[in-house]
């Protein structure tokens, strides 16, 4: 069977580089593929697959190079058959046509119930903020967008995915993790509206690279994507602070070659490629739970996947969202200023700025002196760090805060004073009698917080009484612990593990130590 145009791309830029590849580096790279897919063959039944890392094990016993190359080029065109979900604009447009009612039914799979109700205004649920004029203008003069934003839920995909259409941007393609195309809820709405599919298990180079060149090749031809920098949900309920710079780094790539190449769309900045942040500001999530107790059990170390949390049951998800959309806490989706691949800011008309604001070329930072790219893999990291280091500032800066961080923030901080020379480890696993606070404590511990976070957008019910009572109330419709509980005598009792989560969104924003 003939592969797809996608395929056939992906199959051509991977010769390319094989062909390139002095003899051990290309043993290297087989050696590379069959060690790590044995090891994940040995968890998982797939013959058809087994076969091809097999028949790519054969090519080291003779000194072949072209058995090699067609070996590994064949599990390139198997990779991009499962990598690649064809986008189908009508498809897309039978589905925003009846939004939210087609969101609605799908986030509320087989119940029946409406999530949106006659009298219920989504717009005030999913709240959408930033200069959407301006990446509409970009878009309509040629360019193409990458978004990048905070990563807290498997929710956010069609979060965002209803953001971008409500503000009328276009659809974007974006990579989710395997695990969620099997969830019965939200894997037709991902495969048919952009999303393409990444197996966090495979971790040898040639996937890696595969799936480089399809972000290569999507923004190339004008695909507008969506990276998660950070790489996975934050396990710790930070912001993100290091990013991965993988697929975010295809960026620099794609646009150079269409600097090299031309492009046959039209408009003035058809050859551009720039990025915009996104923030998002969610007051409850579902996974919180499992995530703090991974981070906690990992000590930091993250594992990447988490294949059996709250977000596994297709019933639990769609109650928690009916339950968080009807709920007075608006989901807040801050789109920041436009940036372009060295991390500038770009003005209204596409143009690259300085830090003081005066026009640059950017074309300048990857041309030689006859005009053309030249290639510099260690430069352009060097730009993706840069580009990364805009990115962080941009999520701490346009970051809502809301009273279940604040609150949670709050509590944290009274238990640290209560127990001081404490760690982390040795706070979340207190005892219940220690986990007591008095509500007059956390209070004060909110008011200070208050004092230090002003410059940053909020969205607060008033001082810090109000706060700390929307706080309570909202954890009480969610999660099998409460975070905050209130009970006799003025007292509170707390979930060390939940209010270090929802604390920890608040990590970097100036306050505490």
């Amino acid at each position: 069977m003939t592969p797809d145009p996608i395929a056939r791309t992906l199959c051509a830029r991977a010769a390319a580089r094989l062909a390139a590849l002095p003899p051990q580096s290309l043993d290297d790279l087989v050696a590379d593929t069959v060690f790590f897919e044995r090891q994940r063959l040995e968890r998982i039944e797939d013959p058809a697959y087994e076969a091809l890392i097999d028949a790519a094990a054969r090519t080291l016993r003779h000194d072949d190079r072209a058995a090699r190359q067609a070996a590994l080029l064949r599990l390139v065109e198997h990779y991009a058959g499962e990598i690649h979900n064809p986008f189908s604009p009508r498809t897309y447009r039978f589905a925003t046509s009846v939004l939210p009612g087609a969101l609605t039914r799908l986030l509320s799979a087989s119940r029946g119930r409406d999530l949106f109700t006659r009298d219920f205004d989504p717009a005030s649920r999913i709240r959408l903020s930033g200069p959407l004029a301006e990446l509409l203008s970009l878009i309509e003069r040629g360019a193409t967008l990458i978004l990048a934003p905070t990563h807290v839920s498997n929710l956010d995909s069609p979060l965002i995915g209803y953001a971008l259409y409500a503000a009328g941007l276009p659809p974007f393609a974006y990579g989710a993790g395997l695990n969620l195309f099997s969830n019965p809820v939200m894997a037709p709405f991902m495969r048919r509206l952009g999303a393409y599919t990444v197996d966090r298990t495979k971790k040898n180079r040639l996937y890696k690279d595969t799936l480089k060149d399809y972000s290569v090749t999507t923004l190339r031809r004008g695909g507008h994507s969506l990276f998660f920098p950070g790489g996975t949900r934050s396990r710790s309920g930070r912001l993100e602070q290091r990013l991965k710079k993988g697929l975010l780094g295809t960026g620099i790539i794609a646009w150079q070659e269409n600097l090299r190449d031309g492009v046959t769309r039209s408009g003035p900045l058809a050859a551009d490629i720039f990025v915009v942040p996104c923030t998002l500001s969610i007051a409850l999530v579902l996974e919180a739970e499992t995530l703090i107790a991974d981070a906690l059990a990992e000590e930091g170390k993250q594992r990447y996947i988490i294949m059996d949390d709250a977000f596994s049951d297709g019933r639990q998800v769609a109650s928690f969202t009916r339950r968080l959309l009807q709920l007075d806490a608006p989901v807040h989706a801050v789109f920041g200023a436009p940036m372009d691949l060295v991390g500038n800011p770009i003005d209204h008309e596409g143009r690259s700025l300085s830090p003081q604001g005066t026009p640059v070329d950017r074309r300048a930072y990857v041309v030689g002196r006859d005009g053309r790219p030249v290639a510099d893999e260690q430069r352009d990291q060097v730009y993706t760090e840069r580009l990364s280091t805009q990115l962080t500032s941009a999520y701490r800066r346009d970051f809502v805060v809301q009273s279940t961080h604040l609150g949670a923030w709050g509590v944290w901080e009274a238990l640290r004073r209560r127990h001081p020379g404490r760690d982390t480890w040795q706070l979340v696993r207190l005892p219940a009698e220690d986990r007591l606070l008095d509500r007059s404590t956390v209070e004060h511990t909110i008011a200070e917080a208050l004092a230090a976070l002003a410059g940053y957008p909020r969205h607060l019910p008033g001082g810090a009484a109000a706060i700390l009572d929307e706080a309570i109330e909202r954890f009480s419709h969610f999660h099998k612990k409460r975070a905050i509980e209130l009970v006799s005598g003025g007292k509170m009792q707390v979930s060390p593990e939940l209010c270090l989560y929802y604390r920890n969104r608040l990590v970097g924003h100036g306050i505490g130590r």
